[in-house]
């Protein structure tokens, strides 16, 4: 039997599915390759504060405002169109009053943007372009991993008895989702205020840093990921008695609380650290990127694990 992969495109897959698919690949590469190219125009900033001679480091000044105006215009496509979505969910949910993890996003975007824009026009002032497109392309890479599971899908009675644990387990998740964001952006705009009081060219990065950690990414994760592993061990096609799907659901459901609390543990450990001003965003979206890795290394064990013992059940068939 053909290995499994979620990337493997359905022949059953819609053409409006496929257009879906083809925008948000098309979103990804750009978000991605804008990334590496801002990481490396933000490299002089990196090193502003290194002892060297005044020619040297009025040299560099300069350098850094040429590298700046490249990165804002990298970064503009990025933000209108590679976190177009974004926008779009973050204005659905206020709309219907509802809180939802593309309104953190889209406030972190435009915490670290705006003052970005406006610290370039006045050579003044520290920018975070880098990490906007950091934070865009890890959060849309976690959304394409999350499409690509779920186009992969197969039919059959199995399959749904997996997509109505799905249902159960993320309206559970979404709601510990959505109360941990709020309390997570009431403490970042509560940090910046005070950071604001004490000492103005901290309450900037602080914000930006507990808003990027604000992002639920890996929580939003948890159950997708966790449901994709159950239906790729569920396409080695071996006999699944009743016993077996029952003993899969509760893996999967096990796993998918395992790294929905993770990715909180994870975030609260961060939270404090960042409020304090020792993680900046582009740390915060790097810490993003690691627990969200986390969430899919977990769902991989659950499927390796899974395909295993569904592999040998016809051994143990054939040997009763």
């Amino acid at each position: 039997m053909p290995a499994f992969s979620i990337f493997a495109i359905p022949s059953t897959l819609s053409s409006d599915d496929r257009m879906t698919r083809r925008h948000m690949l098309a979103r990804l590469g750009l978000a991605w390759l804008a990334m590496m190219q801002v990481m490396m125009f933000a490299f002089p900033g990196y090193v502003r504060g290194q002892p060297m001679p005044e020619a040297d480091l009025s040299f560099l000044d300069t350098a850094i405002i040429v590298m700046n105006w490249i990165s804002l215009a990298l970064t503009v496509p990025v933000v209108w169109y590679c976190a177009s979505p974004v926008w779009k969910g973050a204005l659905r949910r206020l709309r219907q009053v509802r809180i939802s993890m593309d309104i953190p996003v889209a406030l972190g975007i435009v915490a670290a943007f705006i003052p970005s824009v406006w610290a370039t026009w006045t050579t003044k002032g520290d920018v975070y372009f880098d990490s906007v497109t950091m934070f865009v392309a890890f959060l849309l890479t976690a959304r394409y991993l999350e499409l690509c599971a779920g186009q992969s899908v197969s039919g059959g009675a199995l399959h749904q008895v997996i997509e109505q644990q799905r249902n159960v387990l993320s309206s559970r998740s979404d709601k510990a989702a959505a109360w941990f964001t709020i309390a997570q952006v009431v403490l970042a705009l509560a940090a910046g205020l005070f950071w604001w009081r004490h000492d103005p060219t901290q309450a900037i990065p602080v914000m930006v840093a507990l808003l990027v950690i604000s992002c639920p990414c890996a929580m939003a994760m948890a159950v997708p990921t966790a449901v994709a592993a159950a239906h790729a061990s569920l396409a080695v096609g071996a006999p699944v008695t009743e016993s077996d799907l029952n003993r899969l659901k509760q893996a999967t459901g096990n796993t998918a609380k395992q790294s929905l609390y993770g990715a909180m543990l994870w975030h609260l450990i961060l939270t404090p650290l960042a409020a304090a001003g020792w993680v900046r965003p582009w740390v915060a979206a790097i810490t993003m990127l690691v627990s969200s890795l986390a969430v899919a290394a977990n769902a991989w064990l659950l499927y390796r694990r899974q395909r295993r013992e569904f592999a040998e059940l016809p051994l143990a068939t054939a040997a009763s």
